[in-house]
């Protein structure tokens, strides 16, 4: 098959930028079958992309196109940014320099597909995972299979129709319509867990990793895909599967020595969250320990990991390993303090809790023991949250010795989220629930619950588009809130008031170690990621690393870029 080129295609034009793993994952897996693969990546030409799509599809005829769409948006509450049309702008250039097919997917792409393969008028998309089902259909097209026998795939029939291939992997029983868009479905067969995903440097038409660490993007390493918990707001269940498909672990630190063989340093974990399945996480561990101590030339002595994590599982034997492999931080989300907010919010497959604040204590305790900075990331505004709830939850995170505490203000609301299907519910296809919002609504938001809509592609576009076609990602604000009622009732009210409260009632002092929300949603304080005016100081500076770890120091890094000279973005 070495003559059938598949080409994938990065759009994402965030920057700092963000390396696009999962463009190394299907290269390795399409690899494995046989096929040729060109990677595309407009992320670090984001200036001069029509160019480089035109230079490569002039001399190029591929057999399939593959689009990574990690983001959909910001998901940040307060400046709401959407990625969807420059996405379709590229997809639209593609289609005009090739005949070849194109499928989409990627964990944003995966949060409403179907909607997706509609709008951006693509041939096929992938929920979930895609390294099986590329390379199954990319087989298809050379065999002259029908693509109707590649399990998963979805497919656009035209005229505002897409369907999915059945899998024969169970999903939610009783759901009709979702059964069909494949929700609540075990997607661990999608997922090459055996392999080390081939990792490379400096090759042309490759994914060029050390290129992203230089320019400020951690190092990626997947342990595991998917996850069994119902936790309220997340879509991961969904998107990449109700169960944990755990990557071998030989696989997963064979690749963690290669990237850091290459001068990728600073590895983040991509998991739902590295300390869940810990037996495995701490296999891992132990692997880079025993390498460690066993080779004294191996290049995971550079090994610098930076971990995501949930208050518990997370004993001592877990934080000495990841000192002695190498961690250097450990960014925890444990969202609130409150038993009576987080009962039915972070919850496992039997909606039962499995954690308290004790545990969130525990976590910083042992991290600050071992030597590790350690970030807590809280969730403010989810239902039932008060002016009360608010005060207790910001005293008792200050009151812990963390590197850093992050407050996001206000809640993402996808299709396939507990959280997105309960507003749905409440909506009930007549009437508007006080708290759903947007900042680009221009008429109440009413849902419908998936039975009342006549497609999944229905169902799935009230969360990112208003009926007249506009842009409006959803977002949910608790309205117990101080805000005025006029702006619970506005479709696009904006809670300022609770915003303003924040910063008034956190003292000034504690301003250097927290990071918090902004109207204007893009300034040295708050943590919105895409084209933050600290992260691109710290970057073009040449500091590697979680960027929350120079958190503190954000006023001198800004002030050394503008001292050297260094172009500083507007809001600094």
């Amino acid at each position: 098959m070495g003559q059938h080129v598949v080409t994938l295609v990065n759009p994402n034009k965030i920057h700092p930028p963000i390396t696009p793993y999962a463009l190394d994952i299907l290269t390795t897996s399409l690899e494995q079958y046989g096929f040729e693969v060109d990677v595309v990546d407009l992320t670090l030409r984001r200036d001069e992309w029509p160019v480089v799509l035109r230079d490569y599809f002039t001399g190029h005829r591929p057999l399939l196109v593959g689009v990574t769409v990690r983001n959909t948006d910001t998901i940040y509450p307060q400046e709401q940014k959407v990625f969807l049309g420059e996405h379709r702008e590229v997809i639209t250039e593609i289609r005009r320099l090739t005949d070849a097919p194109i499928i989409a997917g990627g964990v944003g792409f995966s949060s409403m597909p179907f909607a997706l393969v509609d709008y951006f008028g693509i041939d096929y998309g992938v929920k979930g995972p895609g390294e099986e089902i590329i390379c199954r259909l990319a087989h298809a097209l050379v065999t002259g299979a029908s693509p109707r026998t590649v399990p998963g795939l979805i497919i656009n029939e035209g005229g505002g129709k897409v369907t999915r291939v059945p899998t024969g992997h169970d999903g939610v029983p009783g759901l009709s319509l979702l059964s069909l868009a494949g929700y609540g479905e075990d997607r661990a067969w999608q997922v090459n867990r055996d392999t080390p995903y081939t990792r490379r440097s400096g090759a042309p038409y490759k994914v060029d990793n050390l290129a992203y660490y230089q320019r400020g993007g951690l190092g990626n390493i997947l342990t595991k895909n998917g996850c069994p918990f119902t936790c309220s707001h997340c879509v991961e269940p969904d998107a990449k599967g109700n169960r944990f498909a755990r990557r071998t672990v030989e696989a997963v630190v064979d690749e963690m020595e290669a990237l850091t063989a290459q001068g990728v340093y600073d590895l983040h974990t991509t998991d739902s969250e590295f300390n869940l399945a810990i037996a495995n996480s701490k296999a891992i561990l132990r692997e880079i320990i025993r390498r460690k101590n066993t080779d004294a030339s191996s290049p995971l002595h550079q090994l610098r990991l930076w971990i995501y994590s949930q208050p518990a599982p997370f004993d001592e034997e877990f934080a000495e390993l990841l000192a002695e492999a190498g961690c250097r931080g450990v960014n925890v989300a444990p969202d609130h303090v409150r038993d009576d907010l987080l009962d039915g919010w972070k919850v496992t497959e039997k909606d039962t809790r499995y954690y308290t604040f004790d545990d969130t204590v525990r976590v910083v305790e042992l991290t600050r023991k071992y030597g590790m900075l350690c970030m807590v990331e809280v969730l403010l505004g989810m239902p039932g949250e008060t002016l009360d709830t608010l005060r207790e939850c910001i005293d008792k995170t200050l009151a812990l010795n963390a590197t850093v505490v992050g407050y996001t203000l206000g809640l993402r609301v996808f299709p396939y989220s507990p959280l997105g299907m309960r507003l749905a519910a409440e909506c009930d296809g007549v009437r508007t629930v006080p708290g759903l919002q947007s900042n680009t609504a221009t008429e109440p938001i009413v849902l419908k619950p998936a039975h009342q809509c006549a497609s999944v592609v229905e169902y799935e576009r009230q969360f990112m588009w208003e009926p007249s076609g506009g842009f409006r990602p959803l977002y949910y604000f608790s309205p117990d809130l101080p805000e005025d009622p006029e702006t619970i009732a506005r479709p696009n009210g904006r809670w300022l008031n609770t915003l303003q409260f924040l910063w008034d009632y956190i003292p000034q002092s504690e301003y250097p170690r927290v990071m918090l929300p902004t109207a204007p949603g893009l300034t040295r304080h708050d943590n919105n990621y895409a084209d933050n005016p600290f992260l691109t100081s710290l970057v073009q500076l040449g500091y590697k690393g979680a960027f929350w770890a120079r958190w503190r120091d954000r006023d001198r890094i800004i002030e050394e870029a503008r001292a050297r000279g260094i172009a500083v973005p507007a809001g600094a």
